[in-house]
């Protein structure tokens, strides 16, 4: 290991001591009035910057007016210390004459690093990229359209950008680590979610959050965080493609879990590219998935658990049922010893093709360099949305929104890290319990889970799985609900799940709502 530079500072600062005390006993006396230090100026920290804008969108056919506010809201300490300034965009209806009866939703992704684009120019938002999809992409430079599925016809929403993502920044003097965390993370926007409440007289309205995959696990957190630090009562949750218990999706050794989740979606994607056998590439997606899972929970569980006293023949076997469910040949299972991991599937499928499918949604394909690598070269699907959202969000936040700011808006960044996972270490990230107890303690919280089945970052039997597992009480099971979708990650560049998406949610919210007659 080579010494850190903090190291060679220390053994600098020693020399440098010793040089200065020979120098001192040398030199003569000197007024001591001079040596007295000049006091440190602190950067100012930013203002806080609003800017609204109006406008006008149709959503089936009803016009719906509403107010756009960009601006950033200062985290400070209770001694008036500012810590960080936060960038969000909110939409509210005009024209609301009873603000306690009009649904709030606080919307984020995830990352950790992703800012909340994805989710408002994709899904909820009253603008949408327009970008195509997956074999048929739209090239740049791209555009903004209305977007007639928005959620804001039953509820006004807020974006909200954690620290160092989008615009938002800690401020000058402080550092952006103590951000960046799974504990600060979610005090930070918790802050951020009780001082936008608070300013805009928001406390009785129906309260909703929406993450998008690291964001479930934000949103889980806040969950349990709103409730005991604030006393903020949720009405519901929206989780768009889910992770919870991290334990279902990482691939360590000993740890077999994932293997048997991500089966059915291995087998999803495989039928998508038309690599199952007839029987099974013949008939719908679902009956494929159907007869996965079921070997996924049973005979493969059983031999993943046998291990190395696996019976030569069984494990013949189960290599032959693993292969016949996963488009790859026998021998490249038998090689995998019956466990493929992620990103040699993504490589393996296709690779008779010299092509790659993405781990964010298996539709799209990608051109390696080397074919005949162990891994792909980069996420073709992500390479495929991140310049239409990157290019119209930079457009509209100056131009229709009229917020300026000469920062670059991080979307999607690696500044956050190394992510500090505390009081996680050394143990598998599980926020489910969290989740568990605040829809205990607070009974009339839903929760709603969209789940994509080409999505090969958060598969959707993991977050069966994780719900399945969750212990709640029988009378409150009835609160989880959710979808499965014929697309990935962000299902909602995929037309036909966006508009099933919207009328999943759109339920959701309605018996979410309880009906008040004190109201």
């Amino acid at each position: 290991m080579k010494p850190s530079v903090r190291y060679f500072g220390a053994i600098a600062l020693l020399f440098l001591g010793s040089d200065l005390s020979l120098a001192q006993q040398q030199a003569p006396p000197q007024d001591k009035t001079a040596e007295k230090p000049k006091e440190e100026k602190k950067p100012p920290a930013p203002e806080e910057k609003v800017v609204q804008t109006k406008h006008s969108l149709k959503i089936g056919g009803q016009e719906i007016k509403y107010t756009a506010t960009a601006g950033t809201i200062l985290l400070k300490l209770e001694d008036g210390t500012p810590k960080a300034s936060i960038f969000y965009v909110a939409y509210t209806k005009d024209d609301v004459s009873d603000p306690s009866h009009r649904p709030l939703t606080f919307s984020f992704n995830g990352g950790p690093g992703s800012s909340s684009v994805w989710l408002h120019l994709g899904l909820f938002g009253p603008r949408r990229v327009q970008m195509g999809d997956a074999g048929a992409l739209l090239p740049p430079p791209y555009k903004l359209v209305d977007n007639d599925v928005s959620l804001l016809d039953i509820s006004d929403l807020v974006f909200i950008d954690p620290v160092s993502t989008g615009y938002s920044r800690a401020v000058p003097g402080e550092a952006p680590q103590q951000f960046h965390g799974i504990t600060p993370d979610v005090e930070s926007v918790a802050d951020f979610i009780r001082l936008y409440a608070t300013r805009n007289k928001r406390w009785s309205s129906p309260k909703f959050l929406a993450g998008e995959s690291y964001g479930t696990t934000r949103a889980a957190g806040l969950s349990g965080y709103l409730q005991q630090r604030y006393g903020m009562y949720l009405n519901g949750i929206v989780l768009i493609s889910s992770i919870l218990n991290f334990e279902t999706a990482e691939f360590d050794a000993g740890n077999d879990l994932p293997y048997i989740l991500y089966l059915p979606t291995y087998t999803a994607i495989a039928w998508y590219h038309k690599k199952l056998p007839p029987d099974l590439q013949g008939g719908e997606v679902q009956k494929a998935i159907e007869e996965s899972r079921k070997f996924a929970v049973g005979e493969y569980a059983d031999a993943l658990m046998a291990g190395d006293a696996l019976p030569a023949a069984r494990r013949t076997e189960i290599m032959q049922k693993v292969a016949r469910l996963t488009g790859v040949s026998p021998d490249y299972v038998d090689r995998t010893n019956l466990r493929i991991e992620i990103q040699r599937f993504t490589k393996e499928l296709l690779r008779s093709e010299r092509r790659t499918i993405g781990r964010i949604d298996a539709r799209f394909t990608g051109i390696d360099r080397d074919a005949a690598g162990e891994r792909p070269e980069f996420d073709p699907s992500i390479a495929a949305i991140i310049g239409p959202y990157s290019g119209m969000l930079n457009d509209y936040a100056r131009n229709d929104l009229k917020f300026d700011s000469d920062l670059p808006y991080e979307v999607l960044t690696g500044r956050v890290r190394p992510w500090n996972y505390a009081p996680y270490e050394n143990r598998y990230v599980n926020v489910a319990e969290t989740l568990r107890g605040a829809m205990t303690q607070n009974p009339f919280l839903h929760v709603f889970v969209a789940k994509g089945y080409y999505d090969l970052a958060t598969p959707f039997f993991a977050a069966d799985y994780t719900f399945d597992h969750l212990s709640l009480d029988p009378t409150l099971r009835g609160h989880l609900s959710g979808a499965y979708y014929e697309a990935g990650h962000m299902m909602y560049v995929h037309p036909p799940s966006l508009a099933k998406l919207k009328a999943d949610i759109a339920q959701f919210f309605k018996s979410s709502i309880p009906v008040n007659p004190a109201r």
